[in-house]
């Protein structure tokens, strides 16, 4: 009645989407992706300086490091998720902050 060697492919495929989705992060990714264009675009409009465009870099190198180490164990958790977003947050002001301040790239 049942293909038990289908059964079992169908099981330990359901595991390995739950374990994918535990340490997958897509709207952060995609968060991160936006986060770069707009300083690539404050660069190229002259409304971010290179040492801002530099100093918005790092964050977002540090904020894909905390990433990867909350990733590390196999797991992130809701805890974990709440830090990567409040970081994203900050980060995502500040290049607000630097875009619209008096500083202009020559």
């Amino acid at each position: 009645m049942f293909n038990t060697k289908g059964v079992a492919i169908a099981i330990a495929m359901i595991f390995a989407g739950s374990a994918y989705a535990q340490t997958a992060t897509p709207n952060l990714d995609k968060r991160q992706a936006n986060q770069e264009k707009r300083i690539e675009q404050g660069v190229k409009s002259g409304e971010l300086t290179t040492k801002e465009a530099a100093r918005l870099e790092k964050r977002e190198a540090k904020l894909e490091a905390d990433k990867q180490k909350a990733k590390a164990d196999g797991v992130v958790t809701k805890q974990e998720r709440a830090k990567l977003q409040h970081e994203a947050n900050r980060d995502s002001k500040a290049i607000y902050r630097q875009k619209h301040d008096a500083q202009k790239a020559k």
